[in-house]
């Protein structure tokens, strides 16, 4: 070829590569910006509390942007490194936690909790699954008008437990799915009954660590947390300081802090099955049946739906002045985030809207 020849080639080349490569690039853009509009619609207020949302495909980061301020009283911004409390999202380490002792051999899911708890009322009818599933029928204590009691205290796990044993069961076990925190207490009691270390430090060791999540915890308000965002509440179109709750009382319910970094961590470690082998991950991922054989859309630690067609696992999570929601499309390896400090601001719909524009970009559009 050529001197002149030669750059006419590699010129021609030149553009073609930018041709191929620029349709993909508006796609992103395109992309980007209806998420971001959607996401505007909601959280309106830039000078107010706000949230992070990220959306990753086959485990890696295909969007992540952060609205609002983590701090309102300092007018620090939030970033995606802002640490949330999860709230309900906690249920999904635990329901891990359970399975993890379940494939070492230290319990079955299907053994009644008096098995491990010997003085439960009619623990021999309820088992660990029913409190997996919330199909136990016991009291949850968010439920109690006397929660107010101890919600600043701190509380051991027998104590949480003793709080609520003795109410009232709402149903035989089995008979119903009524979404219950009760039970996700009494499993981070079981926990630490049979693998003989504090909740958060089983957590902290078989979780966290072996993950590389070095940005999660076991909540703390005495703790220093770097990057924290703090909680706010709204009362009167007016922004206040979350209400003060002791975390040993939603405990293995909802007491974890995170960062979606971290999160697209814990959802890349069950996908490759890193934790839990295909079994057990099956456990937490297949949908259940009533005692008549009802079926209900809920696994362990996980509801277990829908989302334009594809199957998908979802989990939100909502304890003063944060709320949270994660949605995972497994066909397509599709994982959504939305993490809010402030109960204003619910990301439950918000991100399931986030994961269906994607869905619609991505694999629809192809």
């Amino acid at each position: 070829m050529k001197p002149g020849q030669s750059k006419v080639f590699w010129g021609l080349l030149s553009i073609l590569v930018c041709c191929l490569l620029l349709p993909a690039a508006v796609k992103s853009q395109t992309l980007s910006g209806e998420i971001d509009h959607l996401i505007k619609t909601v959280i309106t207020d830039q000078q107010g509390p706000g949230g992070v949302f990220m959306v990753a495909r086959k485990g890696k980061v295909i969007y992540q942007k952060a609205f609002g301020k983590a701090n309102l009283e300092l007018g620090v911004n939030l970033t995606p490194e802002n640490v949330f409390q999860l709230g309900s999202m906690t249920k999904q380490f635990t329901a891990v936690s359970v399975l993890l002792l379940a494939q070492q051999g230290k319990l079955n899911v299907n053994d009644p909790i008096s098995k491990y708890i010997t003085d439960y009322p009619a623990g021999n009818e309820i088992t660990i699954h029913h409190l997996l599933t919330h199909t136990s029928g016991i009291k949850d204590f968010t439920k109690m008008k006397s929660l107010a009691s101890i919600a600043q205290k701190e509380m051991t796990p027998k104590m949480m437990v003793d709080f609520f044993k003795d109410e009232p069961v709402d149903f035989a076990p089995g008979e119903r799915f009524e979404y219950n925190n009760s039970g996700y207490a009494l499993l981070g009691y079981l926990i630490e009954v049979v693998s003989g270390e504090r909740y958060a430090d089983f957590i902290q060791h078989h979780i966290f660590d072996q993950l590389g999540m070095s940005h999660s915890y076991y909540a703390s308000e005495k703790q220093v947390i770097k990057n924290r965002a703090y909680g706010y509440q709204k009362k009167e179109h007016v922004y206040v300081n979350k209400t003060a709750i002791n975390f040993s009382v939603p405990f293995a319910s909802g007491s974890l802090m995170s960062t979606p970094a971290d999160l697209l961590k814990w959802q890349n470690a069950l996908t490759q099955h890193k934790l839990l082998n295909a079994a057990e991950s099956l456990k937490a991922f297949s949908s259940y049946k009533l005692n008549n054989g009802t079926p209900f859309n809920y696994g362990y630690g996980w509801h277990i739906k829908e989302l334009e067609g594809l199957p998908v696992r979802t989990h939100g999570g909502s304890i003063f002045g944060f709320k949270s929601m994660g949605v995972y499309v497994p066909g397509e390896d599709i994982y959504v985030v939305g993490l809010t400090n402030c109960d204003c601001h619910s990301p439950t719909s918000l991100t399931e809207n986030i994961a269906r524009l994607v869905i619609t970009h991505l694999i629809k559009n192809k």
